[in-house]
């Protein structure tokens, strides 16, 4: 990647300050160009390409599987059509991405920084290379500008009708980690963002991994002030029963 980015700038002097320019460009030529360049490499006795580099090179069959709900690295996705039919969610995806940002529209010296992204799974694809095959999603993004924000509380909210540069929505499906959307209590446009970890695979028995996923209430502040009178001891060695005092009934007993 880097070394076809170098590629450009020589080839287009004039636009080598133009970042935005240049990581268009870069998208657009990137796939003709790693084609040559191998097909270049092969053509040498001595050549090191591995067979998968060969295969990436001579580009997947036209013809691609579509699945409205695929598992990967301990995730089960589903798209947001299959979604809307169930009563389960598993289309919310989160990646996080190196990116070019901008703070205006005439910014010359924008920078890259990693960030992360929200969407919402449209597809699911799987690109055939014959010797393998490799999934990917086509998401709907959610605009980071204007449609990300985090509240008092330490909570991501995201605007899900804000989306983002509808030219860059692929993903690997490796890439992938799985979040959940929950309406903010608050009202309005917003949605709480929950994260999860995989699931646990045990001889073919599937398990949430309780202790790794995070706490809804992760973000709210702790409380460091306890009444101590008010802690309550409670027996861990059996099943407990709850009982209502009965005051009415209560006498004083008198000495003796």
């Amino acid at each position: 990647m880097c070394e076809h980015l170098s590629f450009v700038r020589t080839l287009h002097p004039m636009k080598a300050k133009n970042e935005k320019w240049l990581q268009a460009d870069h998208k657009r030529s990137f796939s003709s160009w790693f084609k040559r360049k191998i097909e270049t490499e092969l053509a040498h006795p001595e050549n090191t390409i591995s067979q998968q580099i060969r295969w990436l090179a001579h580009e997947p069959k036209r013809e691609v599987l579509s699945y409205s709900g695929y598992g990967i690295s301990g995730y089960y996705y589903n798209t947001r059509d299959h979604d809307s039919r169930s009563t389960t969610q598993n289309s919310g995806v989160m990646v996080e991405a190196e990116s070019l940002h901008m703070s205006t529209a005439k910014d010359k010296n924008p920078i890259y920084a990693n960030m992360l992204y929200y969407g919402v799974i449209e597809d699911i694809w799987e690109l055939n290379y014959t010797q393998f095959k490799i999934p990917v999603f086509r998401c709907k993004w959610v605009d980071n500008k204007g449609g990300v924000k985090v509240d008092e509380n330490g909570f991501t909210l995201v605007d899900l009708n804000k989306e983002g540069d509808p030219n860059d929505q692929f993903i690997f499906a490796s890439q992938a980690k799985q979040v959940f959307y929950v309406n903010d209590p608050n009202g309005g446009r917003w949605s709480i963002v929950i994260t999860t970890k995989p699931k646990l695979y045990d001889r073919g028995d599937v398990c949430d991994n309780i202790e790794e996923t995070p706490s809804f209430s992760r973000g709210l502040p702790e409380s460091d002030n306890i009444d101590n009178e008010d802690v309550a001891y409670v027996r861990e060695d059996c099943e407990g029963i709850y009982v209502e005092e009965d005051t009415t009934s209560r006498k004083k007993r008198k000495r003796t």
